[in-house]
């Protein structure tokens, strides 16, 4: 997670001067429950997951990080929180956490400033998220073992 911090404030030192932001973690984000005065996104990476249990690997193309942005007197903060997986192989696997390439995660960190960018400044950007890149995966996404399919935020549910 300090590559991701490391990025966002890279990124983010020039954004809009006078403001500062600050990136969070928080486990317990949920997409379609922000707190008021909270603005929300899903931007969408590649990763790489392994099992904690029985050690097997996996891709996807389906990570979608779920984002709450506030910006009040010149302070903002994005909360973010990937979605996670299990493995399909394990009973009673427990859901793993992505990892994302260093590429991925500063076009991630752009992606959210670009959604900053619309939802706390109100710009018409008139543009699509810069894509990731993606990984050759041969087997078929997996929603009973998608947490974003199980919240309903997943473009494959």
């Amino acid at each position: 997670m300090a590559e991701w911090t490391r990025l966002f404030e890279i990124i983010a030192d020039n954004f809009k001067k006078g403001d500062n932001w600050r990136l969070e973690f928080d486990e317990g984000l949920m997409h379609n429950h922000q707190k008021p005065g909270w603005k929300k996104c899903i931007v969408s990476t590649g990763g790489r997951f392994r099992c904690s249990k029985c050690g097997r690997g996996w891709s996807s193309n389906m990570v979608r990080v779920v984002c709450h942005m506030r910006l009040a007197y010149g302070q903002g903060v994005v909360k973010v929180r990937p979605t996670r997986q299990k493995c399909k192989m394990c009973t009673d696997a427990p859901m793993e956490e992505p990892s994302i390439a260093s590429d991925n995660i500063r076009t991630l960190m752009k992606n959210v400033l670009e959604k900053i960018r619309i939802k706390c400044y109100n710009e018409n950007l008139g543009r699509k998220n810069r894509p990731f890149r993606s990984f050759d995966t041969t087997s078929p996404h997996e929603p009973s073992h998608c947490e974003a399919c199980m919240q309903g935020i997943c473009p494959k549910r």
